[in-house]
Protein backbone atom coordinates (compact mmCIF):
# COMPACT_ATOMS: atom_id res chain seq x y z
CA UNK A 1 0.00 0.00 0.00
CA UNK A 2 1.11 3.49 -0.79
CA UNK A 3 2.13 5.59 2.13
CA UNK A 4 -0.18 9.01 2.25
CA UNK A 5 1.42 12.11 3.22
CA UNK A 6 0.14 15.45 3.69
CA UNK A 7 0.07 18.13 1.01
CA UNK A 8 -0.37 21.72 1.50
CA UNK A 9 -3.18 22.40 -1.08
CA UNK A 10 -3.76 26.27 -0.03
CA UNK A 11 -2.63 29.09 1.86
CA UNK A 12 -3.90 32.13 2.39
CA UNK A 13 -3.00 34.84 5.10
CA UNK A 14 -4.60 38.20 6.87
CA UNK A 15 -2.89 41.33 7.74
CA UNK A 16 -4.62 44.32 10.18
CA UNK A 17 -5.39 47.70 8.10
CA UNK A 18 -3.36 49.64 10.33
CA UNK A 19 0.30 49.86 9.74
CA UNK A 20 2.58 50.88 12.35
CA UNK A 21 5.56 52.21 10.55
CA UNK A 22 9.63 53.22 11.81
CA UNK A 23 8.67 56.95 11.70
CA UNK A 24 5.11 56.28 13.94
CA UNK A 25 7.98 54.46 16.21
CA UNK A 26 9.81 57.74 16.59
CA UNK A 27 7.32 59.42 18.31
CA UNK A 28 5.87 56.55 20.95
CA UNK A 29 9.82 55.46 22.12
CA UNK A 30 13.36 56.92 21.68
CA UNK A 31 14.20 55.33 18.43
CA UNK A 32 14.98 55.95 14.97
CA UNK A 33 14.26 54.82 11.58
CA UNK A 34 17.82 54.19 11.10
CA UNK A 35 18.29 52.21 14.44
CA UNK A 36 15.56 50.29 13.41
CA UNK A 37 16.29 49.51 10.00
CA UNK A 38 20.02 48.76 10.67
CA UNK A 39 19.52 46.24 13.68
CA UNK A 40 16.37 44.98 12.75
CA UNK A 41 15.27 44.78 9.15
CA UNK A 42 11.66 46.18 9.69
CA UNK A 43 10.56 49.19 8.07
CA UNK A 44 6.60 48.70 9.47
CA UNK A 45 4.22 46.09 10.63
CA UNK A 46 0.32 45.62 10.68
CA UNK A 47 -1.14 46.47 14.48
CA UNK A 48 -4.89 45.19 15.04
CA UNK A 49 -6.90 47.61 16.33
CA UNK A 50 -10.44 48.22 17.14
CA UNK A 51 -12.51 47.44 20.13
CA UNK A 52 -13.22 43.33 21.14
CA UNK A 53 -10.86 42.57 18.41
CA UNK A 54 -8.44 39.63 19.11
CA UNK A 55 -6.15 36.60 16.94
CA UNK A 56 -9.38 34.87 16.69
CA UNK A 57 -10.58 37.49 14.15
CA UNK A 58 -7.90 37.40 12.14
CA UNK A 59 -7.32 34.20 12.42
CA UNK A 60 -10.77 33.35 11.15
CA UNK A 61 -10.62 35.59 8.01
CA UNK A 62 -7.45 33.75 7.48
CA UNK A 63 -9.41 30.27 7.04
CA UNK A 64 -12.11 32.14 5.51
CA UNK A 65 -10.20 33.37 2.84
CA UNK A 66 -8.36 29.67 2.23
CA UNK A 67 -11.58 27.97 2.26
CA UNK A 68 -12.64 30.39 -0.56
CA UNK A 69 -9.49 29.67 -2.47
CA UNK A 70 -9.96 25.89 -1.90
CA UNK A 71 -13.62 26.28 -3.09
CA UNK A 72 -14.64 24.06 -0.18
CA UNK A 73 -17.08 24.74 2.95
CA UNK A 74 -15.98 25.05 6.25
CA UNK A 75 -18.25 21.76 7.00
CA UNK A 76 -16.15 19.74 5.14
CA UNK A 77 -12.99 20.66 7.54
CA UNK A 78 -11.60 17.84 10.20
CA UNK A 79 -9.64 19.64 12.22
CA UNK A 80 -8.58 22.84 12.76
CA UNK A 81 -5.30 23.45 14.88
CA UNK A 82 -4.15 27.03 15.69
CA UNK A 83 -0.41 27.99 17.53
CA UNK A 84 -0.43 31.35 18.89
CA UNK A 85 1.40 32.70 22.40
CA UNK A 86 -1.27 35.14 21.94
CA UNK A 87 -4.55 33.42 22.55
CA UNK A 88 -7.86 35.37 23.15
CA UNK A 89 -8.32 33.99 26.71
CA UNK A 90 -6.66 31.45 28.76
CA UNK A 91 -9.31 29.11 27.45
CA UNK A 92 -11.14 27.92 25.12
CA UNK A 93 -8.77 27.44 22.86
CA UNK A 94 -8.34 30.02 20.09
CA UNK A 95 -8.90 27.30 17.72
CA UNK A 96 -12.33 26.97 18.80
CA UNK A 97 -13.23 30.58 18.35
CA UNK A 98 -11.79 30.15 15.14
CA UNK A 99 -13.81 27.35 13.81
CA UNK A 100 -16.74 28.84 15.53
CA UNK A 101 -16.23 31.91 13.87
CA UNK A 102 -15.40 30.78 10.54
CA UNK A 103 -18.34 28.39 10.48
CA UNK A 104 -16.51 25.09 11.22
CA UNK A 105 -18.65 22.67 12.83
CA UNK A 106 -17.74 19.21 11.76
CA UNK A 107 -14.09 19.69 13.15
CA UNK A 108 -12.17 19.20 16.64
CA UNK A 109 -9.95 21.96 17.37
CA UNK A 110 -7.19 23.19 19.72
CA UNK A 111 -4.72 25.40 20.41
CA UNK A 112 -0.38 24.17 20.44
CA UNK A 113 1.98 26.85 21.77
CA UNK A 114 5.69 26.48 21.05
CA UNK A 115 6.70 30.22 21.16
CA UNK A 116 8.12 31.03 17.48
CA UNK A 117 8.44 27.09 16.41
CA UNK A 118 4.53 26.51 17.18
CA UNK A 119 3.67 26.81 13.37
CA UNK A 120 6.27 23.68 12.57
CA UNK A 121 5.32 21.93 15.54
CA UNK A 122 1.40 22.32 14.67
CA UNK A 123 2.05 21.61 10.78
CA UNK A 124 3.92 18.25 11.43
CA UNK A 125 1.36 17.10 13.89
CA UNK A 126 -1.58 18.09 11.32
CA UNK A 127 0.52 15.46 9.11
CA UNK A 128 0.42 13.27 11.42
CA UNK A 129 -3.48 13.08 11.36
CA UNK A 130 -3.61 13.26 7.60
CA UNK A 131 -1.00 10.45 7.54
CA UNK A 132 -3.55 8.34 9.23
CA UNK A 133 -5.75 7.92 6.54
CA UNK A 134 -9.10 9.58 8.55
CA UNK A 135 -9.01 12.75 8.27
CA UNK A 136 -9.04 14.44 5.17
CA UNK A 137 -9.39 18.01 5.74
CA UNK A 138 -6.55 19.75 7.69
CA UNK A 139 -6.28 23.57 8.55
CA UNK A 140 -3.20 24.46 10.59
CA UNK A 141 -3.42 28.49 11.70
CA UNK A 142 -0.44 30.83 12.40
CA UNK A 143 -1.20 33.45 14.38
CA UNK A 144 -0.34 36.27 16.81
CA UNK A 145 -1.80 39.47 18.11
CA UNK A 146 1.43 40.17 19.12
CA UNK A 147 0.91 44.12 19.91
CA UNK A 148 -1.56 42.99 23.08
CA UNK A 149 2.43 41.28 24.77
CA UNK A 150 4.63 44.41 23.92
CA UNK A 151 5.93 47.20 26.33
CA UNK A 152 5.82 50.61 23.56
CA UNK A 153 8.43 51.76 26.14
CA UNK A 154 10.39 49.30 26.02
CA UNK A 155 12.41 50.20 22.61
CA UNK A 156 14.16 47.28 22.29
CA UNK A 157 11.42 44.82 21.58
CA UNK A 158 8.35 47.01 20.93
CA UNK A 159 10.01 47.56 17.44
CA UNK A 160 10.15 43.86 16.48
CA UNK A 161 6.48 42.85 16.43
CA UNK A 162 3.22 42.69 14.45
CA UNK A 163 0.73 40.70 14.31
CA UNK A 164 -1.20 38.47 11.47
CA UNK A 165 -2.23 35.49 10.83
CA UNK A 166 -2.15 33.06 8.15
CA UNK A 167 -3.46 29.43 7.35
CA UNK A 168 -2.84 26.12 5.90
CA UNK A 169 -4.43 23.21 4.35
CA UNK A 170 -3.61 19.47 4.45
CA UNK A 171 -4.96 17.29 2.67
CA UNK A 172 -3.96 13.60 1.65
CA UNK A 173 -1.92 12.39 -1.74
CA UNK A 174 -0.20 9.44 -2.69
CA UNK A 175 1.96 11.79 -4.62
CA UNK A 176 5.88 12.32 -3.20
CA UNK A 177 4.67 15.37 -2.24
CA UNK A 178 3.83 17.40 1.00
CA UNK A 179 5.46 17.12 4.32
CA UNK A 180 8.58 14.89 3.99
CA UNK A 181 10.73 14.80 7.19
CA UNK A 182 11.44 16.94 10.04
CA UNK A 183 13.39 17.25 13.04
CA UNK A 184 12.44 18.92 16.23
CA UNK A 185 14.74 19.95 19.35
CA UNK A 186 13.99 21.87 23.12
CA UNK A 187 16.31 22.94 25.80
CA UNK A 188 13.79 24.48 28.47
CA UNK A 189 16.80 25.99 30.19
CA UNK A 190 16.52 29.04 27.62
CA UNK A 191 13.71 29.85 29.04
CA UNK A 192 15.42 32.72 31.01
CA UNK A 193 16.62 34.33 28.07
CA UNK A 194 13.21 34.87 26.75
CA UNK A 195 9.53 34.53 28.50
CA UNK A 196 6.90 36.73 29.96
CA UNK A 197 7.30 37.00 33.82
CA UNK A 198 3.65 37.15 34.85
CA UNK A 199 0.44 35.63 34.39
CA UNK A 200 0.63 31.99 34.40
CA UNK A 201 0.56 29.95 37.23
CA UNK A 202 4.03 30.40 38.71
CA UNK A 203 3.44 33.93 38.81
CA UNK A 204 -0.53 35.15 38.20
CA UNK A 205 -1.30 38.32 37.78
CA UNK A 206 -1.52 40.93 40.66
CA UNK A 207 -1.21 44.69 41.33
CA UNK A 208 2.13 44.51 41.82
CA UNK A 209 3.07 42.35 38.69
CA UNK A 210 0.63 44.67 36.47
CA UNK A 211 2.81 47.84 38.08
CA UNK A 212 6.29 46.45 37.34
CA UNK A 213 4.91 45.87 33.50
CA UNK A 214 5.55 42.32 33.85
CA UNK A 215 2.89 41.25 31.46
CA UNK A 216 5.22 42.09 28.42
CA UNK A 217 7.88 39.74 26.08
CA UNK A 218 11.01 39.73 28.07
CA UNK A 219 13.81 39.30 26.40
CA UNK A 220 17.67 39.18 26.13
CA UNK A 221 18.48 39.81 22.24
CA UNK A 222 22.19 38.69 22.37
CA UNK A 223 21.83 35.37 24.03
CA UNK A 224 18.54 35.02 21.83
CA UNK A 225 20.18 36.30 18.85
CA UNK A 226 23.21 33.25 19.27
CA UNK A 227 21.25 30.67 19.47
CA UNK A 228 18.93 31.08 17.10
CA UNK A 229 21.66 31.19 14.32
CA UNK A 230 23.29 28.62 15.57
CA UNK A 231 20.14 26.44 16.14
CA UNK A 232 17.95 27.19 12.89
CA UNK A 233 20.77 26.46 11.08
CA UNK A 234 22.37 23.27 12.60
CA UNK A 235 18.76 21.65 12.85
CA UNK A 236 18.31 22.19 9.13
CA UNK A 237 21.65 21.13 7.64
CA UNK A 238 21.27 17.67 9.90
CA UNK A 239 17.82 17.61 8.32
CA UNK A 240 18.96 17.91 4.84
CA UNK A 241 21.80 15.13 5.30
CA UNK A 242 19.83 13.12 7.42
CA UNK A 243 17.42 12.29 3.80
CA UNK A 244 20.91 13.10 1.01
CA UNK A 245 19.57 16.40 0.21
CA UNK A 246 22.63 19.17 -0.65
CA UNK A 247 22.73 22.88 -0.91
CA UNK A 248 21.51 22.81 -4.60
CA UNK A 249 18.82 20.22 -4.27
CA UNK A 250 17.09 22.96 -2.17
CA UNK A 251 15.17 25.41 -3.43
CA UNK A 252 13.78 27.84 -0.96
CA UNK A 253 14.63 28.40 2.38
CA UNK A 254 11.76 29.64 4.50
CA UNK A 255 13.32 31.04 8.38
CA UNK A 256 11.14 32.52 11.37
CA UNK A 257 10.85 36.16 10.14
CA UNK A 258 12.43 37.39 13.60
CA UNK A 259 15.37 39.84 12.63
CA UNK A 260 16.89 40.09 9.40
CA UNK A 261 21.01 39.23 10.99
CA UNK A 262 19.51 36.23 12.26
CA UNK A 263 17.59 35.60 8.54
CA UNK A 264 21.29 36.25 6.58
CA UNK A 265 22.99 34.82 9.28
CA UNK A 266 21.46 31.60 9.32
CA UNK A 267 21.57 31.65 4.91
CA UNK A 268 25.21 31.95 5.38
CA UNK A 269 26.13 29.15 7.70
CA UNK A 270 23.95 26.83 5.93
CA UNK A 271 25.79 28.49 2.13
CA UNK A 272 22.53 29.15 0.65
CA UNK A 273 22.70 31.83 -1.48
CA UNK A 274 20.15 34.73 -0.42
CA UNK A 275 17.59 34.63 -3.57
CA UNK A 276 17.12 31.29 -2.49
CA UNK A 277 15.98 32.81 1.09
CA UNK A 278 12.01 33.93 1.77
CA UNK A 279 12.24 37.16 3.69
CA UNK A 280 9.66 39.62 4.36
CA UNK A 281 10.28 41.04 7.65
CA UNK A 282 11.13 44.52 6.05
CA UNK A 283 6.91 44.68 5.68
CA UNK A 284 5.25 42.92 8.61
CA UNK A 285 8.77 42.30 11.49
CA UNK A 286 7.59 39.56 13.71
CA UNK A 287 4.87 38.01 13.84
CA UNK A 288 6.03 35.30 15.78
CA UNK A 289 3.25 31.77 14.52
CA UNK A 290 2.63 33.73 11.63
CA UNK A 291 5.83 34.68 9.88
CA UNK A 292 6.31 31.42 7.75
CA UNK A 293 3.07 30.45 6.26
CA UNK A 294 3.20 34.87 5.31
CA UNK A 295 6.32 33.67 3.65
CA UNK A 296 4.85 31.08 1.56
CA UNK A 297 1.98 33.25 1.08
CA UNK A 298 3.63 35.71 0.09
CA UNK A 299 6.30 33.55 -2.45
CA UNK A 300 3.55 31.59 -3.80
CA UNK A 301 3.58 32.70 -7.01
CA UNK A 302 7.24 31.85 -7.15
CA UNK A 303 6.88 28.24 -5.72
CA UNK A 304 6.61 25.29 -8.04
CA UNK A 305 5.13 21.60 -7.83
CA UNK A 306 8.05 19.22 -6.61
CA UNK A 307 10.58 22.72 -4.82
CA UNK A 308 12.03 21.68 -1.92
CA UNK A 309 11.49 23.34 0.74
CA UNK A 310 12.82 23.75 3.97
CA UNK A 311 11.07 25.94 7.05
CA UNK A 312 13.18 26.52 10.05
CA UNK A 313 12.14 28.75 13.44
CA UNK A 314 13.40 29.49 16.54
CA UNK A 315 11.08 30.19 19.64
CA UNK A 316 11.39 30.94 23.23
CA UNK A 317 11.76 27.81 25.18
CA UNK A 318 14.00 27.38 23.53
CA UNK A 319 12.58 25.37 20.83
CA UNK A 320 13.35 25.11 17.33
CA UNK A 321 13.31 23.01 14.67
CA UNK A 322 12.62 21.80 10.77
CA UNK A 323 10.75 20.50 8.54
CA UNK A 324 11.59 19.35 4.52
CA UNK A 325 8.36 20.19 2.47
CA UNK A 326 8.20 19.02 -1.30
CA UNK A 327 5.48 22.15 -2.77
CA UNK A 328 2.14 20.19 -4.35
CA UNK A 329 0.78 23.46 -5.92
Amino acid sequence: MTRLKAAITAIHGYLPEYVLTNAELEQIVDTTDEWISTRTGIKERHILKGEGKATSDMGAEAVRGLLKKRGIGPEEVDLLLCSTVTPDMKFPATANLISHKAGIKNAFSYDMNAACSGFLYALVTAANFVELGKYKKVVVVGADKMSSIVDYTDRQTCVLFGDAASAVLLEPTEEDLGVIDHKFETDGSGYVHLHMKAGGSLKPPTYDTIDAREHYIYQEGQPVFKFAVTKMADVSLDLMKRNGLKVDDVSWLVPHQANMRIIEATGRRMALPAEKVMVNIQKYGNTTNATIPLCLWDYEKQLNKGDNIILTAFGGGFTWGAIWLKWAL
